[in-house]
């Protein structure tokens, strides 16, 4: 800025700094730590997890979902009793096939080191350009967006219902990801929903929506 002829105070630097959460010159030549990694790149990632669900005749039920980052929406890739390799790699491919039309591709995926992950997993999204980032090792919370996500399903959904089986459980799981992207508003998106749907009537009577039998509520003006 001297150079351009402007003359700035000390203390206009720092307030400049601070607000833009840059850290003073000494800290800058330091290691990009993994926090730093997800909040530079957070529109450019996908991450996925999975996380089981006990039937009422005790069978357990594996869930493969993904998760933007950026928006926090979510992308229920599947449910199985048998998370075998081939049916992961599909659930890869069907995913990788609904990002060749998005306008916004991620460049990076994070996934844990669980052993459900196979290499052909890694390779459907290497093949579309997408990096693989793996957590470090004994860091339960490198993944912290599918960790919540999964504490939000089970608190507000799966742990008042008795899951009969696999069809059950993946009708449930539907409605609460619509009920997510669609009508939940996010402390983190500034309340608004992941998926921006069409504005809705300012004026007109509070109409109210149940999903899943009542479990779960949705409000919305009906147009005078």
């Amino acid at each position: 800025m001297r150079k351009l002829g402007h003359a700035l105070s000390a203390s206009t630097v720092r307030a400049a700094l601070r607000r833009h959460r840059v850290p003073p010159a000494p800290q800058r030549r330091r290691a990009t730590t993994w926090r730093d990694f997800i909040r530079y790149h957070q529109d450019q990632l996908l991450a996925c997890d999975f996380f089981t669900v006990e039937t009422l005749f005790l069978k357990t039920i594996h869930v493969l979902f993904f998760i933007e980052i950026g928006t926090r929406r979510v992308h229920l890739a599947g449910c199985t009793a048998h998370p075998t390799a081939a049916w992961v790699t599909q659930q890869a491919r069907q995913r990788a096939w609904a990002l060749q039309e998005s306008d916004a591709p991620p460049r990076f995926l994070l996934h844990d080191r669980d052993a459900k992950f196979p290499t052909s997993f890694d390779a459907v999204f290497a093949a579309e350009g997408v990096e693989i980032v793996r957590t470090p090792y004994r860091s339960p919370t490198a993944n912290a967006y599918a960790e919540r996500w999964v504490e939000s399903v089970r608190a507000e959904c799966l742990d008042h219902l008795l899951i009969v089986n696999e069809a059950h459980l993946r009708h449930v799981l539907a409605a609460y990801v619509r009920h997510d992207n669609e009508a939940r508003p996010h402390q983190g998106l500034r309340q608004q929903t992941p998926v921006l749907v069409a504005p809705r009537a300012r004026a007109g009577p509070v109409r109210r929506r149940d999903v899943l039998g009542g479990l779960i509520h949705e409000y919305h003006r009906e147009a005078a």
